[in-house]
């Protein structure tokens, strides 16, 4: 029999998949924390592209992840806070997204961060998203999703975001930067995008947000019937 504990949900997957959206959802459905741990590697990003901080220079960038507050709004609304600067928008920029990839496979950096990410997780249930959780951050979490879609249906995803955000964006270039991504994501020493050996696989490709989070929520239930 399980122990009895708070509900930790951990989502990974490859960028575009869904995960941020999906994790906001099944957290405000069960009444959970949502930590958004990607917005915490891109406030890094931006935080070290502000400063002028070549992003190849890796102690640098380890030593601005020691020294910046990021704050993550748990009421529901999402915004993050970099050193006091609301940067919810920002750090969602195509520049960002090219940089965090480099950002996150920094030792120093993700041993700053999968430190908050963890005193997070003790505050209580949570459901927490990004590429790692799983297999790193939360090995012991209750449930574990990788979710994952094809390159063409991720990248128009993103590409949709972008352009409802007011970007101008060509949808090949997303698509070319979001290739790149998975590439060095998976490839990455530290930490790579892998499914942790007990996730459940989920393909979103062709599924409403509204469909995934119903498979996640039920997947929820069933873990329930299995303590009892």
């Amino acid at each position: 029999m399980k122990q009895q504990q708070a509900l930790q949900i951990a989502i990974d997957g490859p960028a575009g998949a869904g995960k941020s959206t999906v994790a906001k959802l099944v957290a405000k459905q069960l009444n959970l924390f949502y930590i958004d741990t990607g917005a915490m590697y891109r406030t890094i990003a931006y935080k070290a592209l502000q400063n002028g901080i070549s992003l190849e220079d890796e102690h640098s960038v380890s030593q601005i992840a020691q020294t910046t507050e990021v704050v993550l709004d748990h009421s529901g609304e999402g915004k993050v806070w970099c050193d006091g600067e609301n940067v919810t928008q920002v750090i969602r920029s195509p520049e960002i997204s090219r940089a965090v990839s480099t950002v996150a496979a920094y030792l120093g950096v993700r041993q700053r961060l999968v430190e908050l990410q963890r005193i997070e997780a003790e505050r209580g249930g949570v459901v927490m998203d990004g590429r790692d959780i799983g297999t790193h951050v939360l090995p012991k979490a209750t449930l574990k999703i990788f979710l994952t879609a094809t390159l063409q249906e991720r990248a128009n995803r993103r590409w949709m975001e972008l352009v409802k955000a007011g970007k101008k964006v060509v949808f090949e270039e997303v698509a070319e930067d979001m290739q790149q991504r998975d590439r060095q994501d998976t490839e990455r020493e530290v930490s790579p995008l892998e499914p942790a050996h007990d996730a459940v696989m989920l393909d979103t490709t062709g599924l409403s947000v509204e469909e995934i989070v119903a498979k996640i929520v039920a997947l929820t239930q069933e873990d329930e019937d299995d303590v009892i």
